[in-house]
């Protein structure tokens, strides 16, 4: 996912699915799984809830079990989602529904949750997308935290760099010298490695978790 140079490769990813209710928690599933790889955990919430009314909008307007595409890509530093299905007669359009309102929510929603949404009509199909804003600078940077900019710190140091930026093989390189010399102080200390290793495990897991 990372290149040399320090850049994360985020390549656009389709999945094709039947429009149907049963479908959406899988999905999202795979939506959150995804942006979690990807660094962008901190809008999976909101590409969840997008992935949701484009479904729902599918299934309302174009109906149950039509065959459709989630696409889903960077435009820029923004996450786009995109549902694409082949009824190029039911367009999307927003209205001011009330919260009593059965119909019109859905783009409502959509629109609120997004920078901005649109249509792109072709021969035999339409894609109804939506872009979200990231903590992005970079199309292929990474958003830092407090423990990401500490580890960085730390291996930059420990590879020898003399504090000038390095490329991510060479920090990975470092992390794995790194987690060595660890396991060596852990052993010669009487500690139990393995343990230490779970327990990380579990920190590690926990904040990726409270990140989402």
């Amino acid at each position: 996912m990372n290149g040399n140079d320090g850049c994360m490769t985020r390549k656009s990813w389709e999945l094709p699915f039947l429009a149907e209710p049963a479908e959406v928690a899988g999905l999202r599933r795979v939506m959150r799984l995804h942006l979690r790889l990807w660094g962008l955990s901190d809008v999976a919430e909101a590409a969840e809830l997008c992935v949701s009314e484009l479904v729902a909008n599918v299934i309302r307007h174009v109906g149950e079990g039509t065959p459709s595409t989630l696409e889903v890509g960077m435009n820029g530093t923004h996450l786009r989602v995109a549902l694409r299905d082949p009824d190029t007669r039911a367009l999307p359009t927003l209205v001011h529904a009330g919260s009593d309102d059965e119909s019109g929510r859905g783009m409502a929603l959509l629109d609120a949750v997004s920078d901005r949404w649109g249509v792109i009509l072709g021969a035999s199909s339409k894609l109804v997308w939506c872009d979200l804003a990231t903590s992005l600078v970079t199309p292929g940077g990474h958003i830092d935290g407090p423990r990401i900019a500490k580890g960085e710190a730390c291996l930059t140091l420990y590879a020898g760099a003399g504090g000038e930026p390095a490329g991510v093989a060479v920090l990975e390189e470092a992390a794995i010298d790194l987690i060595t010399d660890l396991l060596h102080w852990l052993s010669v200390h009487g500690r139990d490695m393995d343990e230490a290793l779970d327990r990380a495990q579990v920190r590690f897991e926990a904040a990726a978790d409270g990140a989402r």
